[in-house]
Order: C-alpha cells, then sequence, then structure tokens
C-alpha cells in the first residue's frame, strides 16, 4: 500500500478547518506545500501543543505530505511571536536530516494568519485567484495536526485522536490528546466547570466557531478549541444573535463608512469582496446580482464583523444572508480577471492578534492552556459523528452490540464519493447507532 492509500485509508482530514479529506488534496502536484501552524483563532493552543510534544512526528509527517504531493518546497508556517517553537522545530528539521526539504517561514501575529489564501501569500508572495483554492496558485495548505496524522498514518495508525483546547472562562484551562468522540460535557468538567446553567460555549474559535444551542455534541477530528464564556459577555451575545436580527440593525445604522472593506483580508489580497457594498444591497433592497454576488467572496472570517465596524454592526451576516438567497437561486461569482495583486496598503492594515483579543473583551482569557495527560477511566464513552468530513458521509459497517477494537474502520468510504473513513477511538461495545453518531462504551 503506497503512502496515499495510508493516509485516506487512515481517515486523515483537514484537522483545522472544514475537514476535507487530505488524500484528495496530496493527490495535486504542487510548487508548494505549505504548513499552517499559525494557531490562527484567538486563545486556542492545539497547534502550540502538537509542535511541543510531537516536533519528529509532525517534520516526518510533513516530509511524507510533501513526497506524496510531489511538491517542489515546503514551508511551515509559525508565527514569529513564538520564537522558542520555531527554534524547537528548526532544531528537529536539522536532527532528522530535512533541512533540504522543509523550512520554517515566520508569520506575522495577525488575524487571520492561518487563512489559506493569506498564509499563501505570507510565504509564497503569491495570490489565490477568487473562487479558487491554494493549487490554484500552485500551492498545498495543511494543518500542523494533519502532518502529524499524516506520519501516523504511514506507521498504519488512523486518526483516533485529537489535540484540542478548553480556553476562555474556565477555572483551568487546557490542551489534551483526547480519543475523537469525547463529549464536549466531559471536557468542561476537565477544565472544572461545574454549574452549567450561565456559561456559553463557542465550538471553534471566538471568530470562526459556532455559539453551542445546547452544550452537548462530542470531539471531531477538526475540532480545535471550545471557549466558555459568560452567556453576558458582549461577545458571547454578538455571538448569538440571529441573522434576522443583525439585518435589522444593519438596515437602521449603516453610515457606509468602508471600513468593513479597508480591513478585509480577501479585500486587501485584490479581491472584489467589499462588505459594505454588502451592507448597501441589503440596507437599500438592490436587486443587482452583480452587487450581490461578490458575498460569495467571503471567508466568514468575522473581522469585519467583530473588529472592523466602528459602531458594531453585523457586515458578515448580510454576506451569509447574501450567500443563502444566491444559493437558493443557483447563481455564482463569475471572476472577471484571472491575475491578482495584493493591496499596496496591505501591509499597514494588518490586524495584531492582541489587538483583536483586546477589541472582543478576551484579554483576561489570553493565557497559557497546557498540555495535560488524560487518563482513560475520564472517557468511558465516546459519541463518534458519522460525517466529520467535506463530502459525503461515510458508510457504517458495524451494528450495535458489536465488540470494535480501537483503530478499527466503523464507517468506510462510499463507492466513488469524496470522503474518509472513522474508526473506532477506543475499544469496547457498539451501544447505539443513530442518523449522526456511533456511540461506543469501553471495556
Amino acid at each position: 500500500m503506497d503512502l496515499l492509500e495510508r493516509i485516506k485509508d487512515a481517515g486523515v482530514i483537514g484537522a483545522g478547518g472544514a475537514g476535507f479529506p487530505t488524500h484528495v488534496k496530496l493527490a495535486s502536484k504542487a510548487d508548494y506545500i505549505l504548513m499552517n501552524a499559525a494557531e490562527c483563532e484567538p486563545l486556542s493552543r492545539a497547534d502550540q501543543a502538537i509542535m511541543a510534544q510531537h516536533p519528529d512526528e509532525l517534520v516526518k509527517g510533513f516530509k511524507i505530505a510533501k513526497d506524496v504531493a510531489n511538491a517542489d518546497h515546503g514551508i511551515i508556517g509559525i508565527k514569529g511571536s513564538h520564537p522558542e517553537l520555531i527554534q524547537l522545530i528548526r532544531e528537529r528539521i536539522t536532527a532528522n536530516g530535512l533541512d533540504g526539504d522543509m523550512e520554517v517561514g515566520i508569520l506575522p501575529d495577525i488575524y487571520p494568519a492561518g487563512d489559506e489564501h493569506v498564509i499563501v501569500h505570507e510565504l509564497t508572495g503569491r495570490v489565490v485567484p477568487e473562487t479558487a483554492i491554494p493549487i490554484a496558485a500552485g500551492c498545498i495548505v495543511i494543518n500542523a495536526e494533519t502532518s502529524y496524522n499524516c506520519y501516523r498514518a504511514s506507521e498504519g495508525k488512523p486518526v483516533t485522536e485529537k489535540f484540542c483546547s478548553v480556553v476562555g472562562d474556565v477555572p483551568n484551562r487546557f490542551t489534551a490528546l483526547v480519543p475523537v468522540g469525547t463529549p464536549v460535557e466531559t471536557m468542561l468538567k476537565m477544565a472544572g466547570v461545574t454549574d452549567f446553567s450561565n456559561i456559553g460555549v463557542i465550538d471553534g474559535g471566538p471568530m470562526m466557531g459556532r455559539p453551542m444551542k445546547e452544550i452537548g455534541g462530542s470531539v471531531k477530528k477538526n475540532s480545535k478549541a471550545y471557549v466558555v464564556l459568560k452567556k453576558d459577555h458582549r461577545h458571547f451575545r454578538r455571538k448569538s444573535i440571529s441573522l434576522e436580527a443583525a439585518r435589522r440593525v444593519d438596515k437602521t445604522s449603516c453610515e457606509q463608512c468602508r471600513m468593513c472593506t479597508d480591513l478585509c483580508p480577501r479585500h486587501l489580497l485584490g479581491h472584489n469582496l467589499q462588505p459594505h457594498m454588502s451592507m448597501r444591497v441589503m440596507n437599500y433592497n438592490l436587486k443587482s446580482i452583480q452587487l450581490k454576488e461578490t458575498a460569495q467572496l467571503c471567508s466568514s472570517c468575522g473581522l469585519c464583523e467583530y473588529f472592523s465596524c466602528p459602531i458594531g454592526l453585523y457586515p458578515k451576516s448580510a454576506n451569509d444572508v447574501l450567500k443563502a438567497e444566491l444559493m437558493e437561486q443557483g447563481v455564482k461569482y463569475k471572476p472577471t480577471k484571472t491575475e491578482f495583486k495584493a493591496l499596496a496598503m496591505r501591509p499597514n492594515r494588518l490586524i495584531p492578534s492582541k489587538r483583536l483579543i483586546a477589541r472582543l473583551g478576551l484579554t483576561p482569557f489570553n493565557k497559557p492552556a497546557p498540555f495535560i495527560e488524560i487518563p482513560e477511566s475520564e472517557i468511558p464513552e465516546v459519541k463518534i459523528m458519522i460525517r466529520q468530513n467535506v463530502g459525503a458521509a461515510p458508510e457504517v459497517i458495524v451494528a450495535v452490540g458489536d465488540h470494535v477494537e480501537a483503530g478499527q474502520m466503523i464507517g468506510k468510504i462510499p463507492e466513488g464519493k469524496l470522503s474518509a473513513p472513522i474508526h473506532a477511538s477506543i475499544s469496547g461495545t457498539v451501544t447505539d447507532i443513530s442518523p449522526e453518531y456511533i456511540t461506543i462504551r469501553r471495556g
């Protein structure tokens, strides 16, 4: 079995984004393969833990990914605010004889440094075209944990564990390697949460993560962090506003100052994304498809909504409404040019992470989330989500009552579909199979 097949069978997907199957991404020939070790979202510490705990596996896995993609250059992107990790990774590259295969590229400590388009430009100087993915600029971008999982796949080990942080307003912030399917409630209790009545949880980072309507669910292969805030914290309240409520606020207050556009990361890369125009279309009920369709270029980074707008409006939500409307109509944005160049003023409009954290009201929680070991006995049961990847859900190949071993495949790729398999993360008995989850009880 070649390395690409091992990666496919191991169920490796993007470990920090939408969960795109890695075997499909690595099947493309690239000039550059880039590792996103930027720890893009505020407060999250998972990538830092991987680099600190498993630097050898990280660089070896990146070498495997580079070889599979037949890439000419490999660059590991780490923020300059982590000099100790930069030094460690450089040392391990040299110690493993990989100096000719990869180098460390220093990223500015900005948001969103981990956005695929941003990291491509920062590390290579290239600009990914509108509506395209990095391979259109000759680049493949993979997450730090994805590199780690590629190494494990080469050793015949599927993705059964996940690095994940619990941060925010909790007594004990931590990062741990836990079985995929670990209940979120279990994670919160480990962080010292005892009263769930007045806490809000954001699944993911404070910018692109989603507020959980109720505290349930479990850790997925692309989970990164759970941010805990009081329900009345202003950022959690802003994150929880409905699209309809955001639309009403936008319509009554937007003064077209265009700050949302001037600081938009995709606009600064030369894309025709102008959030202030989306606000204008919404506010005046303009019918022009040409004005509406640029909303489809939005990456939903949230910078316009949570930082740029001086009066706290919701430009990203306006883009979300327009994107949904255009999807219903079957309208897709068509770029009018093929080459793009970053705007000259871009270097002066990048947003430092610490300023963003302060604007969100999260400075008191911007503290270490140290790596801890969690005993097996703390996680007696897992609920493994069946669909964790972009594309089709895997086909369940176990039944209630079956005994499974950790690492055993329990969901396979449907024939001819874009998907990724799932595996048992603990040894035990399958106690329930729902349309969404496979539950396994340890022992």
